[in-house]
């Protein structure tokens, strides 16, 4: 836990030391985001002998928390902009089973997760906004459970992998007040029925100053894919709430 929040203090501090000059002078604008994002996860794997799940709730996240990194950075011009969004977490939880055949799961699962946007402005009233977007959805996990020994034997399922989705979107902004704002993103890719992956993201946004806005909001994001053979799945949805530096 303190190593992610050091994390989250180092990233944000080294914002403000950002040589802003060469946005200066053009048509670009930048903006770096680090947030942190602590959801109920869930992943699950199916294989001959049966399907293993593994749930780890919001309220338990930030104990069984290992590490992790959340950060985004974007550029615009006119109406084209462009983003990417990195997580990674190293998770590790236990559950328990119903009836005697077990006597337990653990769950131990690192994921990388890099998405990456180009985005078209297609309505702009001075006060609302809409893009779509059109990118990818990287993602790598090593993902083991275990099923602890009861009546039957321990039995472990593994996914080891990594693979590229193409993803597409919409993203809209509305402007509530002179501060006050929100937004809302959704993507949706893989695009076959073993394959595919989808995201909702709403926040309402604060700006401090003409440099700084806080973020919060809440943020759920699903994978499926067929691994070594094995269907596997893997599910966060939460709150989330970041730090945003505009230059």
């Amino acid at each position: 836990m303190k190593r992610l929040f050091a994390s989250f203090l180092l990233a944000l501090a080294s914002l403000t030391t950002t040589d802003s000059v060469s946005a200066q002078g053009s048509n670009w604008q930048y903006e770096a985001t680090v947030y942190l994002f602590m959801p109920e996860s869930k992943t699950a794997i199916t294989t001959p002998a049966g399907r293993i799940e593994g749930t780890l709730s919001f309220s338990d996240a930030l104990d069984n928390l290992d590490f992790a990194f959340m950060g985004a950075f974007g550029a615009s011009n006119g109406q084209w902009s462009f983003l990417i969004d990195y997580m990674y977490n190293d998770l590790s939880f236990g559950n328990a089973t119903p009836g005697p055949a077990h006597s337990g799961l653990n769950t131990s699962m690192t994921t990388k997760i890099l998405n990456g946007y180009v985005g078209y402005r297609v309505y702009d009233s001075g006060s609302a906004q809409v893009d779509i977007a059109g990118g990818f959805r990287w993602f790598d996990t090593n993902t083991a459970l275990t099923l602890l020994p009861g009546t039957q034997p321990q039995r472990t399922a593994v996914a080891d992998a990594s693979w590229v989705d193409p993803v597409i979107g919409v993203r809209a902004r509305v402007d509530f007040s002179e501060r006050w704002q929100g937004t809302a993103f959704v993507d949706y890719g893989g695009f076959s029925s073993d394959n595919e992956t989808w995201q909702v993201l709403l926040t309402a946004d604060y700006e401090l100053n003409d440099n700084w806005m806080l973020r919060g909001g809440y943020r759920y994001i699903s994978m499926e894919n067929i691994v070594n053979g094995n269907p596997f799945e893997f599910s966060q949805s939460g709150p989330i709430f970041g730090a945003t530096y505009r230059f």
